[in-house]
């Protein structure tokens, strides 16, 4: 980012999902350091208070409002709460979600399929659809829905996940041509190791303890399996995927839609 683009983002607001979180809290660092009003939506209060007192020392409006992305309902009045307060949202990242269990297809868990759809497909939609109707009311913007790597290339023992977020990208380019009449740009975004953080750890813990011919049992060595598989031979860090964001938020991004920024180390 360039000195002169420093407040790029001044006089906007964004508005986070799965906020209280490690990759929203660094997006709305991100964002509060270049001028934009930040939006935290998340179950979590008591996380979503903490990260709210972080961010105060950016001088920017932060508000944050319970939302459990699986009830339109909670949504809708997450939505109502947020443009009350801050009349005007423009740029919606659609990040909650939830990695689920690791385990072999054949005996994947039903519920926690269930679980990890409800969340990272039925959720996203649920955001979706109400950053679309806002935007549309209020002559665009931009929207950002949290997808993966495991959506490009699945991995093993991660049969659910894998499919949340085959999805997640299929429905940015649906809609990224529905919406673009109306001025809204929607595009995905595709991190792959990204770390550290518990997110890192539990994905290396859980796929040692599988048991599969692709990962060793010890979850030091599943570390460095899974870095050596990636060119950049490192992890990718929570900023890296908030500047990708802040990327596909800005005007230098005005003519990108239904895109799938694939964050991979060179992949």
């Amino acid at each position: 980012m360039t000195a002169s683009a420093t407040y790029q983002f001044a006089g906007k607001t964004i508005l986070i999902t799965g906020g209280a979180g490690d990759i929203g809290k660094a997006t709305a660092q991100r964002f509060a350091a270049n001028g934009a009003g930040v939006v935290l939506l998340d179950l979590n209060q008591t996380k979503m208070a903490d990260v709210v007192q972080e961010l105060q020392h950016y001088h920017v409006p932060i508000d944050a409002f319970y939302c459990d992305v699986t009830s339109v309902d909670s949504v809708a009045q997450a939505f109502s709460q947020a443009v009350t307060q801050c009349k005007r949202i423009d740029y919606i990242f659609n990040n909650a979600g939830y990695q689920g269990v690791f385990a072999k297809t054949d005996n994947y868990p039903e519920d926690d399929f269930q679980k990890v759809i409800d969340i990272n497909v039925i959720g996203v939609f649920h955001v979706l659809k109400a950053a679309a109707q806002h935007l549309r009311n209020s002559g665009g913007g931009a929207i950002v829905n949290m997808a993966s790597h495991a959506g490009v290339d699945g991995p093993p023992n991660m049969l659910a996940y894998a499919a949340s977020k085959f999805a997640v990208i299929g429905m940015t380019q649906t809609a990224a041509k529905d919406l673009a009449p109306y001025g809204i740009r929607v595009n995905a975004l595709s991190p792959s190791l990204i770390g550290p953080g518990v997110m890192w750890t539990r994905q290396t813990e859980l796929q040692a303890a599988v048991g599969s011919q692709y990962f060793d049992s010890d979850p030091k060595v599943v570390e460095q399996q899974m870095i050596h598989s990636v060119p950049m031979r490192r992890l990718g860090s929570l900023e890296e995927v908030a500047n990708g964001v802040a990327f596909l938020m800005s005007d230098e991004a005005s003519y990108i839609t239904g895109f799938n920024l694939d964050i991979t180390g060179g992949q």
